[in-house]
């Protein structure tokens, strides 16, 4: 067998009438010869935040010693994972905590500090300011050679206008993401309009062509039949393994979604793309959110994805968990046990989702590993007791992220007082986004990779 040392590109496409299809990590990108971590088709960094609103009971939170053996209930789903795992006890958002005479306000000034290290300015209006989100920092670094720099998601109703909380604007409460200190970052809620933005290509179609292609039943993957055929020609079995894998699960998403736009008679507004439908159950939404995510990461379109679970003072309800309350009422639960016993039901419950996404991060294989080894996760809320609305002692975990050095199996308690943003400023230097400081950081948080 002759071997040579040419190689598909790592930003390989394949192209179809109104999509554009960026294609996994495959063996024919790396140089005959060469190792994955020394070639041009390397795993990157990847950075994916996730955040939930209202606290949790830190009693079924917190781990009880400094090894991670028997995990406490809310975090026990993350079992299988717990030896990629550091949850961090003692970290503090002091800009989230009122300025004097400043009044309420905890929910709105927990999200908008909760990745710029910022006190935002109190206002209704226009003129909003908080500061430069830690996700844009890194998108800013590692979303140079991707096709969108970073994707913004949540699972709530996303509006940026309008009052949310006693003075407050609307818009620190319903994005994490901040641009700059004036310019926060809309979040997509909708399965589809996450699908279209990242396999639909405006170059090449109108968004109207690709509303009629959808009411038409048309899969995207339809329209590459030919490509697809052609190109898997050319491959070994290994890659060919890996390119039925993508496709397949590409394929599941948009079946999921046309099947839930088909059952839905919401509509999107007009805003140029197609109408849309949201999964019944908070889980199911969840789900295809992170399958949409696995698939960006893995064909490397993004590296950053700031994921609102829900947002601040959501109404949400879990009916699907025989829970009918609004998750922010219940956080306000009086030590009433039979509040506490739902809340700590729907705080599980957002972690299973967690656990599914890390499964399947863990199942995609990458470079020389998983997508689990190449994704540091950061997981909390900006609020710990929801009832006292305190901003010390946050629920906070990181995981993945072996191929930066991150060492899990691990429960860290900080000293009291230290910033958030210590640990955030850490996790900026594993992924090679160098800074000197952020937000309110008073230093680099020391355990990343062992004590």
């Amino acid at each position: 067998m002759m071997i040579t040392k040419k190689s598909l590109p790592r930003r390989t496409f394949l192209r179809g009438v109104g999509a554009s299809l960026a294609l996994p990590l495959l063996d024919s990108m790396v140089p005959a010869f060469a190792a994955v971590r020394n070639s041009a088709a390397r795993p990157v960094p990847r950075l994916f935040t996730g955040y939930v609103p209202n606290g949790v009971l830190l009693d079924k939170w917190t781990p009880a010693g400094d090894v991670l053996v028997n995990l406490p209930p809310t975090l026990e789903p993350l079992t299988p994972f717990k030896d990629k795992l550091l949850v961090v006890s003692g970290l503090d958002d002091a800009p989230a905590f009122p300025l004097p005479g400043e009044g309420s306000g905890a929910h709105v000034r927990a999200a908008a500090s909760f990745l710029t290290g910022v006190h935002p300015k109190k206002t209704e209006g226009a003129d909003i300011r908080c500061g430069t989100s830690i996700d844009q920092m890194a998108a800013g670094v590692l979303g140079t050679d991707t096709i969108l720099t970073s994707l913004e998601l949540a699972l709530d109703a996303n509006e940026l206008i309008g009052g949310c909380q006693a003075g407050w604007s609307c818009a620190y409460a319903n994005t994490l993401s901040w641009r700059n200190p004036t310019t926060p970052l809309p979040m997509e809620n909708q399965p589809r309009a996450v699908f279209e933005r990242l396999f639909g290509d405006a170059d090449n179609t109108t968004p109207e062509a690709r509303l009629a292609m959808i009411r038409e039943d048309r899969s995207i993957l339809d329209s590459l039949v030919e490509e697809v055929a052609d190109f898997e020609r050319s491959l070994g079995p290994n890659d060919k393994a890996k390119v039925t894998q993508y496709l397949d699960a590409i394929r599941d998403i948009e079946r999921r979604i046309q099947l839930i736009e088909a059952q839905s008679d919401k509509e999107l507004p007009e805003l140029m793309r197609p109408t849309g439908g949201i999964p019944d159950t908070f889980a199911e939404h969840a789900q295809l959110m992170f399958d949409l995510q696995v698939v960006a990461f893995q064909a490397d379109m993004t590296r950053v994805v700031t994921f609102m679970m829900s947002r601040e003072l959501s109404p949400r309800t879990y009916p699907d968990l025989g829970i009918p309350d609004p998750h922010h009422g219940l956080s306000h639960h009086q030590n009433r046990p039979e509040q506490m016993v739902k809340l700590a039901k729907i705080n599980r419950h957002h972690i299973e989702q967690i656990a599914y996404f890390m499964e399947k991060l863990d199942a995609t294989p990458d470079g020389d590993g998983t997508l689990l080894d190449h994704v540091v996760l950061q997981y909390g809320s900006g609020i710990s007791n929801g009832n006292q609305h305190t901003h010390t002692d946050l629920p906070i975990f990181v995981a993945g992220g072996r191929s930066s050095g991150f060492e899990g199996g691990r429960h860290v308690r900080v000293p009291e007082g230290t910033p958030l943003t210590n640990l955030q400023l850490a996790l900026l230097g594993k992924l090679g986004v160098p800074m000197e400081a952020l937000g309110d950081s008073t230093g680099r948080f020391k355990h990343l990779s062992g004590v």
